[in-house]
Protein backbone atom coordinates (compact mmCIF):
# COMPACT_ATOMS: atom_id res chain seq x y z
CA UNK A 1 0.00 0.00 0.00
CA UNK A 2 0.93 3.64 -1.17
CA UNK A 3 2.49 5.37 2.17
CA UNK A 4 -0.32 8.76 2.46
CA UNK A 5 1.32 12.29 2.88
CA UNK A 6 0.66 13.94 5.85
CA UNK A 7 -0.63 17.05 5.68
CA UNK A 8 2.15 20.41 5.98
CA UNK A 9 1.05 22.16 9.20
CA UNK A 10 0.12 26.07 8.88
CA UNK A 11 3.99 27.13 9.32
CA UNK A 12 4.90 24.62 6.55
CA UNK A 13 2.32 25.67 4.27
CA UNK A 14 3.91 29.19 4.96
CA UNK A 15 7.38 27.56 3.64
CA UNK A 16 5.55 25.86 0.82
CA UNK A 17 4.02 29.08 -0.53
CA UNK A 18 7.13 31.10 -0.40
CA UNK A 19 9.12 28.16 -2.45
CA UNK A 20 6.28 28.52 -4.68
CA UNK A 21 6.39 32.41 -5.05
CA UNK A 22 10.15 31.78 -5.81
CA UNK A 23 9.73 28.76 -8.17
CA UNK A 24 12.94 27.70 -6.98
CA UNK A 25 14.56 28.59 -3.53
CA UNK A 26 17.60 27.88 -1.29
CA UNK A 27 17.37 27.64 2.55
CA UNK A 28 19.29 30.87 3.19
CA UNK A 29 17.06 32.85 1.06
CA UNK A 30 13.77 31.60 2.37
CA UNK A 31 15.14 31.95 5.90
CA UNK A 32 15.53 35.83 5.00
CA UNK A 33 12.37 35.75 3.80
CA UNK A 34 10.31 34.40 6.15
CA UNK A 35 12.76 36.27 9.32
CA UNK A 36 13.30 32.38 10.68
CA UNK A 37 16.85 31.29 11.27
CA UNK A 38 19.05 29.47 8.67
CA UNK A 39 18.11 26.23 10.77
CA UNK A 40 14.71 26.32 11.35
CA UNK A 41 14.38 26.73 7.19
CA UNK A 42 16.10 23.29 6.83
CA UNK A 43 14.76 21.22 9.26
CA UNK A 44 10.61 22.92 7.41
CA UNK A 45 12.05 22.11 4.08
CA UNK A 46 13.83 18.75 5.08
CA UNK A 47 10.03 17.59 6.53
CA UNK A 48 8.28 19.12 3.06
CA UNK A 49 10.60 17.00 1.05
CA UNK A 50 10.30 13.84 2.92
CA UNK A 51 5.98 14.38 2.24
CA UNK A 52 6.97 14.70 -1.79
CA UNK A 53 6.14 18.31 -1.90
CA UNK A 54 9.32 19.58 -2.92
CA UNK A 55 11.93 18.39 -4.39
CA UNK A 56 15.77 19.64 -4.59
CA UNK A 57 18.22 19.79 -7.28
CA UNK A 58 22.47 20.44 -6.22
CA UNK A 59 23.79 24.12 -7.71
CA UNK A 60 27.51 24.00 -8.25
CA UNK A 61 29.26 27.18 -8.06
CA UNK A 62 32.75 28.06 -8.07
CA UNK A 63 32.74 29.34 -4.66
CA UNK A 64 31.77 27.67 -1.69
CA UNK A 65 29.91 24.28 -0.99
CA UNK A 66 27.24 23.71 -3.09
CA UNK A 67 23.73 24.91 -2.47
CA UNK A 68 20.48 23.01 -2.76
CA UNK A 69 17.53 24.67 -4.48
CA UNK A 70 14.24 24.12 -3.36
CA UNK A 71 10.71 23.66 -5.95
CA UNK A 72 7.50 22.51 -4.89
CA UNK A 73 5.68 19.32 -6.59
CA UNK A 74 2.16 18.76 -7.71
CA UNK A 75 1.78 17.44 -4.29
CA UNK A 76 1.88 20.99 -3.17
CA UNK A 77 -1.40 22.38 -5.26
CA UNK A 78 -3.82 21.09 -3.03
CA UNK A 79 -2.47 23.19 -0.01
CA UNK A 80 -1.76 26.31 -2.37
CA UNK A 81 -5.61 26.72 -3.93
CA UNK A 82 -7.98 28.48 -2.62
CA UNK A 83 -11.48 27.15 -2.68
CA UNK A 84 -13.03 30.17 -4.50
CA UNK A 85 -10.62 29.11 -7.61
CA UNK A 86 -11.24 25.57 -7.85
CA UNK A 87 -13.21 24.48 -10.45
CA UNK A 88 -14.50 20.97 -10.73
CA UNK A 89 -13.18 19.01 -13.53
CA UNK A 90 -15.92 15.88 -13.00
CA UNK A 91 -18.53 18.68 -14.21
CA UNK A 92 -16.45 20.33 -16.92
CA UNK A 93 -16.12 16.70 -18.21
CA UNK A 94 -20.09 15.99 -18.11
CA UNK A 95 -20.45 19.71 -20.40
CA UNK A 96 -17.89 18.33 -22.72
CA UNK A 97 -19.79 15.16 -23.36
CA UNK A 98 -23.05 17.17 -23.81
CA UNK A 99 -21.51 19.56 -25.95
CA UNK A 100 -17.67 19.98 -26.54
CA UNK A 101 -18.72 24.09 -27.27
CA UNK A 102 -20.37 24.38 -23.46
CA UNK A 103 -17.09 24.09 -22.13
CA UNK A 104 -15.49 27.10 -24.22
CA UNK A 105 -19.22 29.31 -23.14
CA UNK A 106 -18.38 28.56 -19.74
CA UNK A 107 -15.07 29.66 -19.66
CA UNK A 108 -15.98 32.53 -21.44
CA UNK A 109 -19.57 33.49 -19.41
CA UNK A 110 -16.86 33.28 -16.29
CA UNK A 111 -14.02 35.80 -17.82
CA UNK A 112 -16.66 37.99 -18.64
CA UNK A 113 -18.17 37.85 -14.73
CA UNK A 114 -14.59 38.84 -13.76
CA UNK A 115 -13.92 41.34 -15.92
CA UNK A 116 -17.04 43.01 -15.09
CA UNK A 117 -16.72 42.58 -11.00
CA UNK A 118 -13.08 43.95 -11.59
CA UNK A 119 -13.63 47.23 -13.37
CA UNK A 120 -14.75 49.41 -10.87
CA UNK A 121 -11.36 49.23 -9.21
CA UNK A 122 -9.79 50.12 -12.16
CA UNK A 123 -12.03 53.03 -13.41
CA UNK A 124 -9.68 56.44 -13.56
CA UNK A 125 -6.74 54.20 -12.68
CA UNK A 126 -3.25 55.15 -14.25
CA UNK A 127 -1.77 52.37 -16.85
CA UNK A 128 0.96 51.00 -13.79
CA UNK A 129 -2.23 51.21 -11.26
CA UNK A 130 -4.34 48.82 -13.37
CA UNK A 131 -1.29 46.45 -13.85
CA UNK A 132 -0.65 46.83 -10.00
CA UNK A 133 -4.57 46.06 -9.65
CA UNK A 134 -5.11 42.89 -12.44
CA UNK A 135 -1.93 41.42 -9.95
CA UNK A 136 -3.83 41.65 -6.97
CA UNK A 137 -6.64 40.28 -8.51
CA UNK A 138 -5.22 37.56 -9.66
CA UNK A 139 -3.31 36.71 -6.56
CA UNK A 140 -6.64 36.95 -4.53
CA UNK A 141 -8.15 34.36 -7.00
CA UNK A 142 -5.19 32.10 -5.57
CA UNK A 143 -2.13 32.29 -8.32
CA UNK A 144 0.15 33.63 -5.80
CA UNK A 145 0.97 36.30 -8.39
CA UNK A 146 3.61 38.71 -8.70
CA UNK A 147 4.68 41.81 -11.18
CA UNK A 148 7.78 43.32 -11.43
CA UNK A 149 8.44 46.12 -14.01
CA UNK A 150 11.08 44.93 -16.70
CA UNK A 151 11.75 48.04 -18.46
CA UNK A 152 10.56 51.62 -18.84
CA UNK A 153 7.86 49.72 -20.98
CA UNK A 154 7.56 46.48 -20.18
CA UNK A 155 5.76 44.67 -16.96
CA UNK A 156 5.82 40.50 -16.70
CA UNK A 157 2.83 39.19 -14.08
CA UNK A 158 4.47 35.82 -12.78
CA UNK A 159 1.84 33.21 -11.74
CA UNK A 160 3.74 31.31 -9.57
CA UNK A 161 1.04 28.99 -9.01
CA UNK A 162 -1.77 27.30 -11.17
CA UNK A 163 -5.62 28.13 -9.09
CA UNK A 164 -7.05 25.55 -11.64
CA UNK A 165 -3.77 23.13 -12.97
CA UNK A 166 -6.26 19.86 -13.01
CA UNK A 167 -8.76 22.20 -15.38
CA UNK A 168 -5.79 23.34 -17.56
CA UNK A 169 -3.78 19.80 -17.93
CA UNK A 170 -7.25 18.80 -19.43
CA UNK A 171 -8.86 21.87 -20.94
CA UNK A 172 -6.68 24.46 -22.79
CA UNK A 173 -9.81 26.97 -22.41
CA UNK A 174 -8.24 27.69 -19.01
CA UNK A 175 -5.48 29.00 -20.60
CA UNK A 176 -6.89 31.40 -23.22
CA UNK A 177 -9.43 32.64 -20.66
CA UNK A 178 -6.99 33.61 -18.49
CA UNK A 179 -4.55 35.29 -20.80
CA UNK A 180 -8.17 36.86 -22.80
CA UNK A 181 -8.77 38.44 -18.86
CA UNK A 182 -5.21 39.85 -18.74
CA UNK A 183 -6.54 41.14 -22.28
CA UNK A 184 -10.09 42.79 -21.32
CA UNK A 185 -8.83 44.45 -18.11
CA UNK A 186 -5.68 45.94 -19.75
CA UNK A 187 -6.93 47.15 -22.94
CA UNK A 188 -3.93 50.28 -23.32
CA UNK A 189 -1.46 47.09 -23.21
CA UNK A 190 -0.34 44.49 -25.10
CA UNK A 191 -0.38 40.89 -23.51
CA UNK A 192 1.61 37.61 -23.74
CA UNK A 193 2.64 34.79 -22.58
CA UNK A 194 6.19 34.08 -22.12
CA UNK A 195 6.76 31.26 -19.73
CA UNK A 196 3.70 28.56 -19.63
CA UNK A 197 3.15 25.72 -16.38
CA UNK A 198 1.57 23.60 -19.18
CA UNK A 199 5.05 23.80 -20.98
CA UNK A 200 7.14 22.41 -18.21
CA UNK A 201 8.24 25.44 -16.38
CA UNK A 202 7.43 26.25 -12.28
CA UNK A 203 5.14 29.02 -13.61
CA UNK A 204 3.44 30.99 -15.97
CA UNK A 205 4.38 34.79 -16.60
CA UNK A 206 2.88 37.23 -19.43
CA UNK A 207 4.69 40.66 -20.52
CA UNK A 208 2.52 43.18 -20.57
CA UNK A 209 3.53 45.98 -23.04
CA UNK A 210 2.37 49.36 -22.58
CA UNK A 211 3.29 52.50 -24.03
CA UNK A 212 4.41 50.91 -27.72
Amino acid sequence: MDAVAIAPSPTQQRVLIEVKRRGETTADALADALDISASAARQHLAALRAGGFIEARRERSRRGRPADRYHATELADPYLTTPDSTLSLDLLDHMADEDPDLVRRVFDRRRRRLVDDARPRLDGASADDRIAIVTELLDAQGYLADCERVDASRYRIHLHHCAMWPVAQRYRQACSSEIDFLSDLLPEATVRRVVHKTAGAHECAYDVLVGT
